[in-house]
């Protein structure tokens, strides 16, 4: 019998496509080069069956699903909490290292969960300053090859393959961010949130930059560069906030207010 089905489903592999019928399989349609010769329940009856479809991108999108789902599932019930970026590579000692550690503690004390990327520099900073606070200090990890575990002041941590995912859970459970200095990561963070907010996608989202002398130069840029030439408007430049102080930085993205 299994003999006489292959021979079948040779028959078939071997057949002509038709150019010009659609042929619908589930929510997906196919015409012309696109139409397969066999069905999905023929392919999946094939003795000799190919275990190629358990990495394609269809089936990726089940972990996906399931990142989404860890997300969520975990992060429900975290309550009022502050994203907080910033480069892996500060030194412990280093000002921007001492304040952001300084940042978390605050935001604990002031009832709010942080949430960081989990990694050493800025994001241990951050979670150590809410550790040691008795905060709650949430570190979401990516798999990188350039970086290890979450860091040991993680007392809720996640870890993710897909960047789209994690950058989820960095926006829906924060009700603001504090940029600290950092690189391309810290400003994918940044643009993405402005962005966010610039159409519409999310309502007040406080927004600070912290570290004038690093950040300066980036926002001078903006002005006279994307502002000038109209591809982004004057209140725009109102999105965020700019500053060095701690408790200034605390209060506004606690406040849940973007600037006037």
């Amino acid at each position: 019998m299994n003999e006489k089905f292959d021979e079948t489903i040779e028959s078939f592999d071997n057949a002509p496509v038709p150019s010009g019928d659609s042929v619908a399989q589930g929510p997906v349609i196919r015409r012309g080069s696109q139409v397969q010769a066999t069905t999905t329940e023929q392919r999946l009856l094939q003795t000799q069956s190919d275990h190629d479809w358990l990495h394609s991108d269809p089936w990726r999108v089940l972990r996906i699903q399931a990142e989404f789902v860890e997300g969520f599932g975990t992060l429900a019930d975290v309550g009022d909490a502050i994203s907080i970026f910033g480069s892996a590579r500060s030194k412990p000692g280093s000002k921007h290292y001492e304040d952001a550690l300084e940042i978390g503690k605050r935001l604990a004390q002031n009832g709010y969960a942080v949430i960081t990327g989990g990694g050493p520099g800025i994001m241990e900073a951050v979670n150590k300053g809410a550790s040691k606070a008795d905060g709650v200090s949430i570190g979401l990890g990516i798999e990188l090859p350039f970086e290890s575990s979450l860091n040991e002041y993680v007392n809720l941590g996640i870890n993710f393959r897909y960047f789209f995912a994690r950058k989820m859970m960095f926006l829906k459970y924060a009700q603001g961010f504090v940029v600290m200095p950092g690189g391309f990561g810290t400003m994918d963070e940044l643009f993405e949130a402005l962005t966010l907010v610039q159409t519409g996608k999310t309502g007040h989202f406080p927004i600070v930059l912290f570290g004038t002398d690093y950040w300066s130069g980036l926002v001078d840029w903006m002005e006279k560069n994307i502002l000038t030439n109209g591809y982004i408007s004057e209140p725009d430049m109102h999105l965020f906030k700019l500053t060095d102080d701690i408790e200034e930085t605390v209060e506004f993205v606690t406040s849940g207010e973007i600037t006037d």
